[in-house]
C-alpha cells in the first residue's frame, strides 16, 4: 500500500508543495510544530533513511540545505532544526523546523494547521526559493 506521502505526490491527497524535482519533494506538514515546518521526502518509498541509496540521501541533504536557507529569511528563529524521526509514516522524511530551543523540536507542540494558513506559508517559501 502506498504511503500517505506517495498519495500526496500522486495528487490523490492534497499537499502544500514548496519544492519538487525528479528525486524529492518538500511539503508542509499539516501538523506543524511551528509555522514553516517542512518535510523533505524522497519520491522512492524507503522506510528507513539509512536504507536510502547514498546519492538519494545526499540529494535530500542538498534540498534540505537550500530550503533551510530560504526559511531563515522568512521565519524569526535562532536556527532551522533538522530531524529524521521516521516512526509516524513508514516513508523516509526529513523535518525542517524553525527553532529557538530544543522544545521547538518536540512533537508535543504539533497542532493541526488551517488550510489557508498552509497555502500562504507554502507560497512564502516557494517565493523565497525562486
Amino acid at each position: 500500500m502506498a504511503s500517505v506521502f506517495t498519495l500526496i505526490m500522486e495528487g490523490k491527497i492534497p499537499g502544500n508543495f514548496v519544492y519538487e524535482d525528479d528525486i524529492a519533494v518538500a511539503i508542509l506538514t499539516i501538523q506543524p510544530i511551528r509555522e514553516g515546518h517542512v518535510l523533505v521526502i524522497p519520491r522512492a518509498e524507503v522506510d528507513q533513511w539509512s536504507d536510502l541509496p547514498a546519492d538519494t540521501a545526499a540529494h535530500l541533504m542538498k534540498v534540505s540545505h537550500k530550503i533551510a536557507n530560504a526559511m531563515k529569511s522568512l521565519f524569526p528563529c535562532t536556527r532551522i532544526g533538522m530531524m529524521i524521526a521516521g516512526l509516524e509514516v513508514p516513508h523516509t522524511h526529513i523535518h525542517l523546523v524553525p527553532m529557538d530551543s530544543m522544545d521547538d523540536l518536540s512533537f508535543a507542540f504539533a497542532k493541526n494547521a488551517e488550510g489557508e494558513d498552509l497555502k500562504k506559508t507554502a507560497e512564502k517559501i516557494r517565493s523565497a526559493l525562486s
